[in-house]
């Protein structure tokens, strides 16, 4: 529920098979497989680059708003390496008057994000809620062709920058009934779910598609039931569905379950990505925040997780105090918790079983390496070495790991090859060219060994090592 204005009072209720990919891990998860460039955060010292270290991504909800507060936007380049815009990319926001689409605050956002190597979720294509005037007022076939001209015509205009669009948001009632919400939407026909998919599928192929609800976390909830049998209907139909969203909005109304990891794991058993993406709980207890982080992490297909906010004053239920931020910026015991549980986590497996049958589709342009030697840099002048090895692989990105000798403070410029992009960095400090393809990493204090994830986009070229230069 988490995804209304913050002028909405009303408490909570307790709250394809694509090649492309993730969560960019950081690029998430990367999960990825859009163009970002890197996070500067060292891993293991902020919740972006550790999760990115482990396949996956850390991000939280942005208000155009607020981007020019130099607080909010301090911990938003250090700590997250996924966004997702709070309300600027929902119905009322992008078609504000029938046909008449307006995108400035979004791409806002998401150039914000971009530029500074994280990745961006999708919020949201069809909703209930917050539709713009004109459609709340429409109804049946005019109603449905509308809908999908929306979803249609943003899913086509941030094609290529959203990797993961949360398609349709919170279309199944509360209760136990385990049924669809009533609405607008729901009254065009059953199939409209369905629909919405295949229409952003067809307008944004690369980008992952999901489901997202809240109070879908207790695995014997008849709501979570509902939404699962909708999820195995369209996976064994072959609707283009990727990942489902967790919205997760802990409070003593709709409080944290021991059967949560249950739910995950049962999801991502259909052959779905799950991503926690709005995660708040009121007074930001430590312990549960770590249980929920160690849930996520055990999952294999658990790719990413969102926060709703970063300070306390920026969430929709300021007075819970449920981030991991004070209003002050300060960090509460809940980030060390969540950070910890990143780090002490288990990395997204390299290779997994396929989800669906292999597309038919032309091949990547060049298969993973099985063995490359590493590249090496001769001094240039007397000044440094770098030598650039491969490290962890995954079905749509890649680690690199980069050692430099001769030098405690050194320059070392990295190429990686288009349609490629390095989406997380980590024990250095980068800077890029225009083109985005040409990193420059300088020493930060981490020592001489930097690392970085690179989105294949279905180049598997490794990246080269253009020189080292000692400073």
């Amino acid at each position: 529920m988490t995804e209304r204005c913050h002028g909405d009072t009303r408490p909570p209720t307790g709250p394809r098979a694509r090649t492309a990919i993730v969560l960019a891990t950081a690029a998430l998860l990367a999960a990825t497989g859009a163009a970002f460039l890197p996070s500067t955060a060292s891993a293991g010292t902020t919740l972006g680059a550790s999760a990115a270290e482990k396949g996956r991504y850390f991000g939280t909800a942005v208000a155009a708003s607020r981007l020019s507060d130099n607080a909010y936007t301090t911990i938003l380049n250090r700590e997250f390496n996924m966004v997702t815009a709070e309300n600027e990319m929902k119905m009322n926001a992008t078609e504000p008057q029938q046909g008449r689409f307006s995108y400035g605050a979004a791409e806002q956002i998401v150039n914000h994000a971009r530029s500074r190597g994280m990745s961006v979720r999708g919020h949201t294509l069809a909703w209930h809620s917050q539709q713009p005037g004109w459609m709340e007022s429409m109804s049946g076939s005019a109603l449905r062709q509308a809908m999908l001209n929306h979803v249609t015509q943003v899913a086509t205009h941030f094609r290529g920058q959203v990797v993961a669009w949360d398609v349709v948001n919170e279309a199944f009632a509360d209760g136990g009934s385990g049924g669809r919400r009533d609405s607008n939407l729901q009254r065009t026909g059953n199939d409209w779910i369905e629909a919405a998919f295949r229409a952003a599928d067809a307008a944004d192929p690369n980008a992952k598609l999901c489901y997202n609800d809240y109070n879908t976390d207790n695995w014997t909830h008849a709501k979570t039931q509902g939404v699962y049998n909708m999820v195995r209907d369209f996976k064994a139909r072959g609707v283009p569905i990727d990942c489902v969203g967790f919205q997760s909005h802990f409070n003593n109304n709709s409080p944290y379950v021991s059967n949560y990891r249950t739910t995950l794991s049962s999801f991502a058993a259909l052959g779905v990505d799950v991503q926690i993406t709005e995660l708040d709980i009121q007074g930001a207890p430590a312990n549960t925040y770590r249980s929920v982080v160690e849930d996520c992490m055990a999952v294999p297909r658990c790719n990413g997780i969102t926060v709703w906010g970063i300070r306390d004053s920026d969430s929709w239920l300021a007075s819970q105090t449920p981030l991991l931020f004070n209003s002050n910026g300060s960090k509460k015991a809940a980030y060390d918790a969540v950070l910890a549980a990143l780090n002490n986590g288990s990395a997204v497996p390299t290779t997994a079983p396929p989800t669906s049958a292999p597309p038919t589709s032309v091949p990547p342009t060049s298969a993973p390496p099985t063995s490359v030697p590493p590249t090496t840099t001769p001094p240039p002048g007397g000044g440094c070495t770098a030598t650039l090895q491969d490290s962890t692989r995954w079905g749509d990105r890649f680690n690199s790991q980069v050692t430099v000798s001769g030098a405690s403070n050194w320059s070392v410029v990295v190429a990686v090859t288009p349609p490629q992009k390095v989406s997380a960095t980590w024990n250095g400090s980068p800077s890029w060219d225009s083109s985005g393809n040409v990193m420059t990493m300088r020493s930060n204090g981490s020592g001489n060994v930097f690392g970085f994830t690179t989105m294949a986009n279905g180049n598997w070229t490794r990246p080269q090592v253009l020189s080292c230069t000692a400073s």
